[in-house]
């Protein structure tokens, strides 16, 4: 079975660089063959946290290509990027660095005349970030969260060994990286999907998970589908933890996308 996510080629494809606080950041601007004078909605699409075996996260390939099918599909604009630390942005990981780092795309792009509304779209950790983002920022118009950890008390348990395996995979990059130890830790406990996301019960949600999911539990989906009130909630029956390589799921992420924004 083939991926569901083909390069378009009617899209401009942009390559990218925006800053997030000291750094820069690199991903795809993908625009729409046409864009209005009133502009066209934006969403910003967010990897997860990487793994020994993701090397296409470095280019971003899979995340990039996502961004042109919505801006071929739906003529939105989508600003897929990497996450400091990884690929070829700046930084070094941290989890409210990555906080910073969403804040900052949706700075950049409700800031141009030619964007109307911004909305998030995130994988794994990013999903979860994307909650805790929106919750806080009444600018963005609603969330794709896709197989997002309700917490990050995995990581809590087990500071040394997340610090020891971002090092592995080069998320963290700079030896005398984190400067506060201790504040670098207490970012794990403090941030929530789960806590944040009463805060985002006034804006669509689409919560998407695999059932067959090995990495985060499909009961954490549920428990931040059940505290929004209202979310659209998607199990995707013997669908892994990658949903973006599953036909299905990137079925229900378009149409989710097109039929919301039309009555926000």
């Amino acid at each position: 079975m083939g991926t569901a996510i083909a390069p378009s080629s009617a899209a401009d494809q942009v390559s990218h660089q925006f800053r997030s606080g000291d750094h820069q950041l690199v991903g795809r601007l993908a625009c729409p063959e046409r864009i209005g004078s009133r502009g066209v909605p934006a969403v910003i699409i967010t990897h997860g946290f990487p793994s020994r075996s993701n090397e296409e996260l470095h280019a971003g390939r899979s995340y990039y290509d996502l961004a042109d099918r919505v801006a071929e599909e739906l003529s939105w604009m989508a600003l897929a990027f990497t996450f400091r630390g990884c690929g070829a942005s700046e930084g070094d990981f941290s989890l409210g660095g990555w906080l910073e780092d969403i804040g900052a795309a949706v700075d950049y792009l409700d800031g141009r005349d030619d964007v109307d509304g911004v909305w998030l779209a995130g994988f794994g950790t990013g999903g979860a970030l994307s909650i805790v983002a929106a919750a806080s920022d009444p600018r963005v118009r609603g969330v794709v969260a896709v197989a997002p950890p309700a917490d990050f008390d995995d990581w809590v348990q087990s500071p040394d060994g997340l610090l020891a395996y971002a090092r592995h995979v080069g998320a963290i990059r700079d030896a005398d990286f984190p400067p506060d130890l201790a504040a670098w830790e207490a970012e794990l406990s403090d941030i929530s999907a789960l806590r944040a996301v009463p805060g985002l019960a006034d804006r669509p949600l689409l919560v998407m998970h695999g059932g067959e999911d090995g990495v985060v539990p499909v009961f954490d989906a549920r428990l931040i589908a059940d505290a929004h009130g209202s979310a659209d909630l998607r199990i995707i029956s013997g669908g892994g933890h990658r949903l973006r390589f599953d036909p299905r799921a990137i079925a229900v992420f378009l149409g989710w996308l097109d039929r919301v924004a039309a009555h926000a």
